[in-house]
């Protein structure tokens, strides 16, 4: 086998290739470890190596099939987990997480870990550590974040599939950014464990990046299910996901909604590329309704969110500085500004701002009465370009000045957070509600601009409706099929 043909197979493909003594998991490793070596340097995708013991014994339903996994919440015993920080990048864990146990056990054969911005508080992939990652369809252009670097490796043909996790839209945005498919399932699906029980209040889940929804759904049979220290039992469906794709999804109604209080006037290609698929469902036989205006407060959804992020953040800046004795020297001027607006919120504004995600799950269920799924762009612009979100020099004179001097509080009266947040979720308003609310959502690559970049649509699913979603996505992938469509790399 071939690189050429290497890349024609997704993940389930080339499984049956080695299960059928076609061609051995050696093999696979060194096409993989060869288009890594190749293209990694232009896509600074891949940031650490994994030693690799003899892959042709592996057993399971992906065995011999190369794999990467996200260096946050997806832990090798005996590495680092870098986070993304300098102030981790030496410090190894103990155990293998969960999700990468099974990823294991499934056959799959890891052998690397994947770029992500710092802490995966970011959109984009462009940490101080690593450096940033490019994507494979521009390497002007970011590839997304935080699952930026397995976006981009997925993309640009090392692996047919890798891991990534969503918190905010950390596997929807990259895999919209990259031509990729990318779902995030509802809440307590898949396993945090067992370094945390679920992490930001359960908004935080696993999941992967592929170019198939075959792979998506069979990759999601692996790894959901619950473990004996997580905080759910969750409800597992009667069949396989896997068995879903080809399914009749029916004949849904779908609700349209392009405008958003964050970014009230996307970029054409957004209303264009909903617009497309608009075409197709209509064809298909769906009924898609344009919204007049979003099912929820999308504008006091998107600041519950950034709160409870910088809450989040500071408490992780703090864990950090505890377990490796690190200083603010070791971590980024941003992630600082976001961690002292974290630790300037009282908890009675924090638990408000938590509790409010009943307020908006209550309004998206209301809609769910009616619709069966709710349709947006996944990016409100084209994937930006690297440095384009960097702090103007001004503004990070005050900030530091600010971090200096303890006053950082004084962060939230200055421009400088209007400037994070209009910069940071003005291109990507769309991907927060499903963490919020718990609810399973995926991000199809159904639309090219007319610059060839990808950018994907979203569809926003009731709970439990992973099965739903795969079978639409399964339906669409075979009206206007995308895993041919190969990065310029």
């Amino acid at each position: 086998m071939d690189f050429d043909e290497y890349r024609r197979y997704d993940a389930t493909g080339l499984a049956k290739l080695v299960a059928d003594k076609e061609v051995t998991a050696a093999e696979l490793l060194t096409l993989a470890r060869e288009r890594a070596a190749e293209v990694n340097p232009r896509i600074n995708a891949i940031v650490r190596d994994i030693p690799v013991a003899p892959a042709d014994q592996r057993q399971g339903p992906f065995a011999g099939v190369p794999f990467l996994i996200k260096d946050i919440a997806q832990d090798y015993a005996g590495l680092p987990t870098s986070q993304g920080s300098r102030a981790l990048m030496s410090t190894p864990v103990a155990e293998h997480a969960t999700v990468v146990q099974r990823w294991l056990d499934a056959g799959l054969v890891i052998f690397g870990k994947t770029n992500l911005p710092e802490f995966g508080a970011k959109g984009i992939t462009e940490s101080e550590a690593w450096g940033p990652a490019r994507n494979p369809w521009d390497l002007q252009r970011t590839p997304g974040g935080s699952s930026g670097g397995s976006a981009a490796a997925v993309a640009a043909g090392i692996v047919p599939c890798a891991g990534a996790n969503d918190g905010g839209g950390s596997t929807r945005i990259p895999a919209a950014c990259c031509g990729l498919v990318g779902l995030k399932p509802g809440r307590g699906l898949t396993p945090l464990g067992p370094a945390s029980g679920e992490a930001m209040h359960g908004a935080a889940v696993q999941g992967v990046v592929s170019r198939t929804v075959r792979d998506t759904a069979a990759m999601l049979d692996v790894i959901c299910g619950g473990e004996p220290f997580g905080p759910y039992v969750p409800a597992l469906p009667p069949k396989p996901f896997a068995s879903c794709v080809g399914e009749d999804p029916g004949r849904l109604r779908i609700g349209v909604r392009v405008p958003s209080a964050i970014n009230p006037n996307p970029h054409p290609e957004a209303f264009a590329a909903v617009e497309a698929t608009v075409r197709v469902l209509s064809d298909l036989g769906h009924h898609v309704d344009e919204l007049p205006r979003a099912p929820y407060d999308d504008d006091a959804l998107a600041r519950d969110f950034l709160l409870t992020w910088f809450v989040h953040l500071a408490w992780d800046v703090e864990q950090t500085k505890q377990l490796t004795g690190a200083g603010n020297e070791s971590f980024e001027r941003d992630t600082l500004i976001m961690a002292a607006l974290g630790r300037a919120t009282s908890g009675i504004d924090y638990v408000d701002a938590v509790e409010r995600r009943h307020e908006h799950t209550r309004r998206l269920s209301t809609f769910f009465e009616s619709y069966d799924l709710l349709l947006t762009p996944t990016l409100a612009t084209p994937p930006p370009r690297v440095g384009e979100f960097d702090l103007p020099v001004p503004l990070q004179r005050a900030a530091d000045a600010l971090l200096k001097t303890r006053t950082a509080r004084m962060l939230r009266y200055t421009k400088i957070v209007d400037d994070m947040v209009d910069k940071n979720l003005g291109w990507v308003p769309y991907t927060q509600l499903a963490n919020l609310t718990g609810r399973p959502a995926i991000s199809l690559p159904l639309h090219w601009t007319a610059d060839s970049l990808p950018l994907g649509v979203q569809f926003v699913a009731p709970l439990a409706g992973e099965s739903l979603l795969i079978r639409l996505a399964a339906q669409l992938e075979q009206a206007l099929p995308w895993s041919d469509r190969d990065a310029p790399l």
